[in-house]
Formats: structure tokens, sequence, C-alpha cells
């Protein structure tokens, strides 16, 4: 019989940092200009970056130095504290506490769709960023831990608003070590920067990815400390499986404790599972609609049809 490891709902969802940031390097304060199309520029980008661990996580900071140093434009527009597990919500307040720390930082207390609104819409007043970069996360997003992740709920209102977005994660399907998940970052970003410019690239004069699509890359761990190259790089699609099973007890006191068991089903072929259990990344892409398309469209019509008020 397989043994069920039962774990807290942070371990793999709700992954809290456990190490201090560091301070991102300063670039030039960034002016406000007007409003345009998301079309590639030919020299480095504008970024805005995000995530779901917090601004001062040691993901989105070692984000913010590895791009900078690639030669891009980068702030950080991010929530004020950790909000895994969001997904796409975003607040319905009518006011939202905003700050700005340091030069190139801003933090919203809200959720990463939040933060993204707020950075489209005021530190990038005028001109829309050429890319929206949500991580690096703790721990994967893929499968059932993709729909509810705050990391590609950043990136997915970036593509609601137009804007190109790449969600990133670091992580395999065990439950993370806060040190070797933060050493496998190094890799994550060296190869989200080999991304980024094949697409400007590619791009040439037009747009980074095809209108209306994402990027949910998921880096596995590898090796020991965490410091190990990816067996290689696949195109995936999200597993449909959600392999977390809450698991509640009853604590007699009218509250209950909660927890996950975790039931790994076999992983589709071609999935996201399957790439990042074989130490590959998987790059998935998405959208920011539920649509399904044409063959469930017509199944759809026909399960309705006839049907009147």
């Amino acid at each position: 019989m397989r043994r069920k490891r039962v774990l807290p709902l942070a371990a793999l969802m709700l992954c809290t940092p456990a190490l201090a940031g560091t301070a991102p390097a300063v670039a030039a304060p960034q002016t406000a200009p007007a409003a345009g199309p998301a079309a590639a520029p030919a020299g480095p980008l504008r970024i805005l970056l995000t995530n779901d661990d917090g601004y001062n996580a040691p993901g989105i900071r070692k984000a913010f130095e590895r791009l900078t140093a690639a030669g891009h434009d980068v702030t950080i527009v991010a929530p004020l504290t950790n909000q895994s597990g969001t997904g796409t919500k975003m607040m319905s307040a009518p006011s939202i506490a905003v700050k700005h720390p340091e030069p190139k930082v801003w933090a919203v207390d809200g959720t990463p769709g939040d933060s993204v609104a707020f950075g489209l819409a005021e530190v990038f007043a005028g001109k829309a960023p050429d890319l929206v970069v949500s991580g690096t996360n703790f721990g994967p997003n893929v499968a059932g831990l993709a729909t509810h992740s705050g990391t590609v709920g950043g990136a997915v209102a970036a593509l609601e608003s137009g804007v190109p977005a790449i969600a990133l994660s670091t992580g395999g399907l065990s439950a993370p070590d806060p040190v070797t998940t933060v050493n496998a970052m190094g890799p994550t970003l060296d190869f989200a920067v080999k991304l980024i410019d094949r697409l400007r690239v590619r791009a040439r004069s037009g747009p980074l990815l095809p209108k209306g699509v994402g990027l949910n890359v998921n880096h596995p761990i590898v090796g020991a400390d965490g410091k190990g190259t990816a067996a290689g790089v696949a195109t995936t699609f999200q597993d449909p499986q959600n392999f977390l099973e809450p698991d509640f007890t009853d604590a007699g006191d009218g509250t209950w404790k909660v927890g996950v068991k975790v039931a790994l089903k076999p992983a589709a072929k071609g999935g996201d599972i399957e790439a990042v259990a074989a130490g590959k990344i998987a790059v998935s892409p998405m959208n920011s609609d539920w649509n399904t398309g044409p063959a469930d469209h017509a199944v759809t019509s026909a399960l309705i049809a006839g049907l009147r008020p």
C-alpha cells in the first residue's frame, strides 16, 4: 500500500521563505512615459517584477539582481506580505496601502493581482512595461497548484491588461527545503534571462509573445545542494490532476486542523508534472481566460440543445 504523506498546507502551496532577502541594486528612478502597445524593443526591456511571497522575499530580490545585471530596467511592484495561494484574487476595498521603501521598489498591501494593477496604472502610468515577470516563487506551480497560485495570478493580471507575462517557480514535488530552494533559484533565473533574450531576439519589432499568451515556467531542484543543471527544457501543459487533497481533523472545540495529503497520480504524458519529475524545466503556455476550445464548445452546445428558459 502506498504511504500517504500528510503535510501542513504551507509545505507545498503557502511556503513562506525562511531566509531574508538582500537589497537590490539601485537603478535610476523611473519616469512615467505615455501609453503604447507592447512591442519588443531592440535593447533591454522595461520589466515589472512581482511575486506572491512578498516584495522582500529572496526569490524576487534575486530576480531583481539577476535581471538588472542582464541589463534590463527592472521595477519591483509586489505584495507587502506573503500572498501565496491567493490565485487571481483582487481586493475590493475602497482604499489600498502602498509603500515605496526604496528606489525601484513598491510594496502593495494586497494580492499579486492588486500589485500588478497598481504597477500598470501608476508606476508605469502612460506606457506599459515590455514584460511582467512574476517570481521566482518558492515551490512548484504545476497541475492544480497553478490554478491557485498567486505567482501565476500576478502573470494573469498582466495578460488581462495586454502585457506579456512570465510566471517563474522553483521547486520539485516534495516539501521544499528553504536553503536548497534558494540555491536552485540561481539556475532558475539564469534560465529566465536566456528565455527573455530568446523572446526579445525572436520578436524583432513585434510582441514578445502572441497576444494574450503567457508562460508558466517551473524549474526543478537539481542536485543535493540545488545548484545543479536541469536535464532539459520541455514545452508542457498544465497536468489536469490536483495532487493535494485537503485533510481536516476535528479539534473538538468548533475548529478543525487543516493539513494536506499528497496523492500523486500517474503524470499526464507531456504535462508539467512529468517534466519537473524528470528534472526538466517545464514551460507551459497559458492565457488569461477559461475558454476551453472548439471541441468542448460543440459538446456543450449539444448538451443544451433544445433547452428553454
